[in-house]
């Protein structure tokens, strides 16, 4: 086996820390052929979609990146901004006010950077650039709240395929999932009363979550039962009733059957049922981007005043909310213990010191042979 070549080694080196912020991804910029490239990667990983390879690639090449990339760029770019795609706009945003929140918090010693599953930057070239960096402990910290093996596993996956010809690999932490960390809860309550403060409070609130087949969760993927859970304890912080609020599963791809009660349908039926106003919000994404701002602010909220609704509000995600920084913060802060984050101006010093003795002693034994 071969390996891939890497920074040269220094003996006696301290290494760095990092949290790498990872998110699913998003093209470069609202083009066919620029959403075709992000759409095949995305839709190639088998964590993805589950169909034998032969089969899915006839699909994929034959039927949807020809039909579909069309159709998803003009969404994309119905979304689009001046300083680009939402959702690397939010993720950079986070990244960096995480790194702001950890120095307050006195991590001085810790980077943090961000990095995409699927198109730019890839989680493998952040990973690269942090060695180079002299980077010897990384947590991955994945932007899902809830665990699923098409998201968060996807993840793992990639660390791991790009470890596979890493020599020297650094210290890795994995952060699971935080579906019901106080942090995520308490900034999900302190968003939904800050619309309601200003915007006034609907006769249902609906937490509408990315969908995922059915069959992930008779295989035994806990994605459904974090959602349930994270909207349970959302609910009870909020001191809803359980006629106040619903949970249900967005963004169905295919024919075979997902997680329900599907979002669109179930807003239809609302309107059709007399509802005059809803508030819709989607924890299960942390920053807005396409399934937020185009899906569910647009084409739902069609749905809903097409259907005899007259009052539709979308809440918008957690983004750069100073309660979820600092509940990104908490989450960072405990999975990085035992690290040696916090130095003091002697501490520094002494580690220099202890730094060079180990260059010398390496020139030593070099001169020696």
């Amino acid at each position: 086996m071969s390996f891939a070549k890497e920074p040269p080694y220094q003996h006696g080196n301290v290494g760095s820390s990092a949290v790498v912020l990872v998110n699913l991804g998003t093209p470069d910029e609202p083009t066919r052929g620029a959403v075709r490239r992000y759409l095949k990667q995305f839709l190639s990983d088998p964590r993805v979609v589950e169909i034998p390879r032969a089969v899915w690639w006839f699909i994929l090449n034959g039927v949807i990146l020809p039909f579909r990339s069309g159709q998803s760029a003009k969404k994309y770019a119905s979304i689009w901004t001046a300083d680009g795609s939402p959702l690397r706009i939010h993720t950079q945003s986070q990244a960096m006010l995480l790194h702001e929140a950890l120095q307050a918090r006195g991590h001085t010693e810790v980077t943090v950077a961000m990095a995409m599953r699927y198109g730019t930057p890839s989680l493998p070239d952040v990973l690269a650039r942090l060695k180079a960096d002299g980077c010897e402990r990384i947590a991955i910290l994945p932007a899902y709240p809830q665990y699923s093996g098409t998201t968060t596993g996807s993840i793992w996956d990639a660390v791991f395929d790009h470890y596979k010809k890493i020599r020297n690999i650094p210290e890795l932490r994995f952060i699971r999932n935080y579906h019901d960390e106080e942090g995520y809860i308490e900034a999900l309550r302190q968003n939904i009363l800050t619309h309601w403060e200003q915007h006034g409070r609907g006769e249902k609130l609906v937490m509408s979550f990315h969908g995922v087949p059915k069959r992930t969760l008779l295989l035994g993927d806990p994605y459904h039962c974090e959602c349930l859970k994270t909207a349970r304890l959302l609910a009870a912080r909020l001191k809803l009733r359980e006629d106040e609020y619903l949970v249900t599963f967005q963004s169905r791809f295919g024919k075979a059957e997902w997680l329900q009660p599907y979002t669109a349908p179930t807003v239809q039926k609302l309107a059709q049922d007399g509802v005059r106003r809803i508030d819709v919000i989607c924890p299960g994404f942390t920053s807005d981007c396409l399934e937020t701002l185009e899906e569910i602010a647009m084409e739902v909220r069609h749905d809903f005043i097409s259907n005899g609704g007259k009052d539709f509000h979308y809440i918008p995600c957690l983004n750069e909310s100073p309660a979820w920084i600092a509940g990104l913060a908490e989450i960072a802060e405990q999975h990085m213990i035992g690290w040696p984050t916090m130095t003091t101006p002697s501490q520094r010093a002494e580690r220099q010191q202890d730094a060079d003795t180990g260059r010398e002693r390496a020139l030593a034994l070099g001169a020696g042979q």
